[in-house]
């Protein structure tokens, strides 16, 4: 939800404000004489909204999507089956190994 107040208001319930931005996920635009000057949002939906401004970050958002278009993408359970069965296998040549040692 994004609420609209002056900068003074804000300023005298900084405390409150800021804690429904962190807590509630809320937004607040403060106005300077009803014009928008500033806004205040949750640290960490700042941080992802800095990184998404990041042209590195951007290019493989983009390369992603087109291996999502192009078809060359799996689910994650498929991943994780051959994760899990990789691991064991890494695990049987590392027992068969140690034997031999």
């Amino acid at each position: 939800m994004v609420h609209r107040l002056p900068v003074t208001r804000a300023r005298v319930n900084l405390g409150q404000v800021v804690r429904r931005a962190h807590v509630n996920k809320e937004y607040f635009i403060l106005e300077k004489d009803g014009i928008p000057v500033a806004g205040i949002m949750a640290a960490d939906e700042l941080e992802d909204y800095l990184q998404l401004r990041d042209p590195a970050v951007r290019d493989q958002i983009a390369k992603s999507n087109a291996d999502i278009s192009a078809g060359r993408t799996r689910p994650a359970d498929a991943l994780l089956a051959e994760l899990k069965r990789t691991r064991a296998q890494d695990r049987a040549v590392h027992r068969s190994v140690e034997r031999n040692v």
